[in-house]
């Protein structure tokens, strides 16, 4: 006698019969052979959104950041996934995570701050490097959040302020060099017809 067994549509059935994989079911209605057949897994083929956080990490300029990211990411391989590694959702956010602590650790606060979008595509081609043995892809690789330390945000906040109130007092000296010009020539033209 079988067993009837249902799979959804975004779902595969991971069948092993005494303990050796004969294949994938689903989606839809299949059978088990009872006591002999073991559904070891449900693996889910959709979309799935991961959140990775960097906490306290060193960029290359030694600034102390954490930073947030989110990666979605999907099963292109169910059989990899279910047989090539333990727990590949779990394996899917360290990966993400050693990785965005690589990319912090190899950029400066200023690229971090600048150039999010190079960053996110390294990230995403890095972790998609490592798991893709796994029968996983990434799709993209978002960071939500760079937190910088209260002291340095005001630091930079007061750096910026210099920097505008510097560009304010040259183009205040400018325009005083120009209404100077302006006075010495009025001043030629009234000594050239008294």
């Amino acid at each position: 006698m079988q067993a009837p067994r249902v799979a959804q549509q975004w779902e595969r059935a991971v069948v092993l019969r005494l303990g050796r994989f004969i294949g994938l079911r689903g989606p839809g209605l299949f059978w088990v052979v009872p006591f002999v057949d073991r559904v070891t897994s449900w693996v889910d083929q959709r979309t799935i959104t991961t959140s990775s956080a960097a906490e306290q990490t060193l960029t290359s300029d030694t600034v102390p950041v954490n930073v947030d990211a989110v990666l979605f990411w999907m099963v292109h391989d169910v059989q990899r996934a279910a047989l090539e590694v333990q727990d590949y959702s779990q394996a899917v956010s360290w990966a993400a995570q050693t990785a965005l602590r690589d990319i912090i650790g190899r950029t400066t606060l200023a690229d971090l701050l600048r150039g999010r979008e190079e960053i996110e595509g390294e990230l995403q081609r890095l972790i998609d490097q490592r798991s893709n043995p796994w029968g996983v892809t990434v799709s993209s690789v978002e960071m939500r959040d760079i937190v910088i330390p209260g002291a340095l945000q005001d630091a930079m906040s007061r750096q910026a302020q210099a920097e505008r109130e510097k560009q304010a007092r040259i183009i205040l000296g400018q325009a005083e060099m120009e209404i100077a010009h302006s006075f010495q020539e009025a001043a030629k033209s009234y000594h050239d017809n008294p």
